[in-house]
């Protein structure tokens, strides 16, 4: 299926039924510190949760509603991205994104949502592009505010993960944004 590399070590590619005892055995490596942030690390107990995760994404695919892709590098599953919804009336998207506790601090984040976010402007002609993060999360916020996100606002006990309420910091980019700092950044 697609595949995309973003570097000479690592690349995209959409998450398959094939693919579901590497994810699971990436989350249950990583499950502490996933679920220090995420929720969905509880709910994944078995390949099999992971198998039914990656279908659901395969429907919004066809669906034209979003999905999840792999991150890979050096042929090893590092995590996960994908467009969480599709809104084609406003033509926007979310981004999620996470890596195992083995692949951090090496830019496979920030490499992969750049390759999302070009993908979202150019080949899907989106306006804008979403990101969430708890407000406390500032590894995971450090990404978009270095890809010139702007902070819209924050959601006050948006979520409630291991016994406590966390807030949401949102952040949003529009196309001329990305396109302008692009254009920039060409030019040195």
């Amino acid at each position: 299926m697609f595949k995309s590399a973003i570097d000479a070590e690592s690349h995209l590619a959409i998450l398959e039924p094939r693919h579901a005892a590497e994810l699971y055995q990436l989350v249950d490596e990583s499950r502490d510190s996933i679920g220090e942030w995420l929720a969905f690390p509880k709910k994944t107990n078995k390949i099999e949760d992971s198998k039914i995760f990656i279908e659901k994404s395969l429907k919004r695919l066809t669906e034209n509603n979003g999905y999840w892709a792999g991150i890979w590098h050096k042929e090893k599953m590092a995590g996960s991205i994908g467009f969480l919804y599709m809104d084609w009336n406003t033509r926007k998207t979310e981004i999620g994104y996470w890596l195992g506790d083995n692949f951090k601090g090496k830019g496979l984040a920030t490499k992969a949502v750049s390759r999302f976010i070009l993908h979202a402007f150019h080949n899907l002609d989106l306006n804008k592009v979403e990101i969430n993060a708890a407000r406390t999360n500032e590894k995971i916020r450090a990404i978009p505010e270095r890809l010139g996100f702007q902070q819209e606002g924050i959601i006050r006990d948006y979520e409630y993960i291991n016994g406590e309420y966390r807030d949401r910091v949102v952040y949003g980019l529009l196309k001329e944004e990305w396109s302008a700092l692009s254009d920039h950044l060409r030019k040195g």
